[in-house]
Parts: structure tokens; C-alpha cells; sequence
């Protein structure tokens, strides 16, 4: 099955759908097959009404005890998988307003304890000073001043201590000039600080690091219970277990070939002094 950003608003109500006729199908009672797969008939009405989505897991033994043909798991278990992922763009965003956005992001942040953050192409809000959080904004109808007072706030968090955070930028990231050369500077000082705070790690990798994998996204893993990916048009954000682990293994992957600690800070150093000469 494809992605198209279109389906995953009706992804669970069809996945509940599929689930619901392959049991009718089947001949086979909710009670029955509740007992079968040792969930309650409860759960198993929510799952099967679309109240409650169910995981894969609970698919696959669903599936499993009906004795579903392969080209049906196939079909279900693809729902299940876009069941779990959610697509939000950014012209609605702008209707609803950043700051919503900002609010959102903050709750995320505010339940995670360890966050990755891999940036290949721009510098995140939680690393950025205001002139850059305002320049990266230049192109949305959103009220300015507001989203970058709230961008600001969030930095807050940096400094707690129940957190773990690690960030992975590419040389691009941070030399691509969003600004005049000076701001830039400033903005290279600005995480050079950053890596000073205790439980923050930021790493960073430079051009000609041999990597065997191109950075297509930016993504933001919130524990492994979920990850965002950003692209020019809108955020995907993806809950199941399967897409969260690949997620993973590509930032171990870039996290080994990063530089950190006061190696970091030289690099860092040096590319702010070339924006300042």
C-alpha cells in the first residue's frame, strides 16, 4: 500500500471496518473471538466500532485466530500501520496558528524524558536565537512576534534535569545562511552554549563524514513511543512500534558518526569565526 497523506484520516475507521467483516466473515461472535485473543469483548467492540486502535499486535492476533489469507493480512495490517500515523499540514497549521503548534510540541516535550533530534538541513527551535527562529519564519502567515516569544519559552526545558536530550546537525544545518553573516555567528555561539548544559549532547557532523546513508529528514523521536518527520508541506508523525524502531536505528547510525564534547565546541568555534571574517 502506498502512502498518501489522504488516507490517514480514514485509515481507522476502514481498518476498524476490515477487522468487523472479517469477523462476520468468519461467522465467528465478538465474545468468541474476544476470548480467543484474551482481550475483553469491551475492548473488542471499541477496537472493532473505531473508538479504540488497536496495535499491531493486537491486529496480527485478530488476524491469526480468523485464519485471515495472506493478501487479507497484507491489506489489514497496512492499515494498521497508517492507523498509526497521522498527517498534519502546514496550511492548516497556519489556520489553527503556530501557537497552538507551540503549545502542542511543548506537551510532547513535556511527557518525553529522552528526545533525538536529527536536523540535516536547519537548526530547531530549542537551539535557535530569535533572529533565526524570526527569519525561519518569514515565509508563514502567522503572527511573528508571538511564535518566537513562544519558541523562546520552550527553551525552558533544556535545563531540566529529569531530561536527556541529544541533537545531531550537520554541517548544513548550521552554516546555511538564514541570516547575515554576523547573526550567524551569534547562532554557532548560541549551541555552542547549549553544549555546555549537563544532560544535553550535541553532535555534530561535518561535511566529507563518511555516512552510508543520505539525511532525507528531519526527524524528532519523543522516547520510542513516537517520531515526527518534517517536509516541506506538512509533519508526519508515526506511532507504531515498527516505524519508530527504524526511526531509531538510522539515528544510532548518525549518532556514531558525530563529533561531541569540546572537539564539537572547535568545530563549532571555528565555523562561527569564518562567518565573522
Amino acid at each position: 500500500m502506498t502512502f498518501d497523506p489522504g488516507q490517514l484520516g480514514q485509515s481507522k475507521a476502514d481498518l476498524a471496518k476490515a477487522l468487523r467483516d472479517m469477523r462476520k466473515r468468519a461467522n465467528r461472535t465478538q465474545v468468541w473471538l474476544a476470548r480467543r485473543c484474551n482481550i475483553s469483548q469491551t475492548k473488542l467492540s471499541n477496537i472493532e466500532t473505531g473508538r479504540v486502535t488497536p496495535g499491531l499486535v493486537d491486529v496480527e492476533l485478530i488476524l491469526r485466530v480468523l485464519q485471515a489469507p495472506p493478501e487479507a493480512v497484507a491489506e489489514v495490517t497496512a492499515l494498521a500501520r497508517l492507523a498509526h500515523t497521522e498527517w498534519q499540514g502546514k496550511r492548516a497549521s497556519w489556520r489553527r496558528g503556530l501557537e497552538k503548534r507551540q503549545a502542542e510540541l511543548s506537551g510532547l516535550e513535556a511527557e518525553a524524558a529522552e528526545l533525538r533530534y536529527f536536523l540535516p538541513s536547519m537548526v530547531t527551535g530549542l537551539l535557535a536565537t530569535p533572529d533565526y527562529i524570526r527569519a525561519s519564519l518569514g515565509h508563514a502567515p502567522v503572527d511573528i512576534s508571538k511564535t518566537v516569544a513562544r519558541k523562546m519559552e520552550r527553551q525552558s526545558i533544556l535545563y531540566d534535569s529529569t531530561k536527556r536530550f541529544t541533537f545531531l546537525l550537520t554541517e548544513q544545518a548550521i552554516r546555511w545562511a538564514l541570516l547575515p553573516h554576523s547573526a550567524m555567528a551569534a547562532q554557532i555561539d548560541r549551541i555552542t552554549a547549549i553544549s555546555h548544559i549537563p544532560y544535553t549532547r550535541i553532535g555534530v557532523i561535518p561535511l566529507g563524514t563518511p555516512i552510508t546513508r543520505g539525511p532525507l529528514n528531519t526527524f524528532t523521536i519523543y522516547d520510542d513511543r513516537l517520531a515526527t518527520v518534517e517536509t516541506f508541506t506538512g509533519r508526519i508523525v508515526f506511532q507504531d512500534a515498527r516505524d519508530i524502531a527504524g526511526h531509531l536505528e538510522v539515528f544510532g547510525l548518525y549518532e556514531r558518526s558525530a563529533t561531541y564534547g569540546e572537539e564539537a565546541r572547535k568545530i563549532l568555534r571555528e565555523w562561527a569565526s569564518r562567518f565573522r571574517s
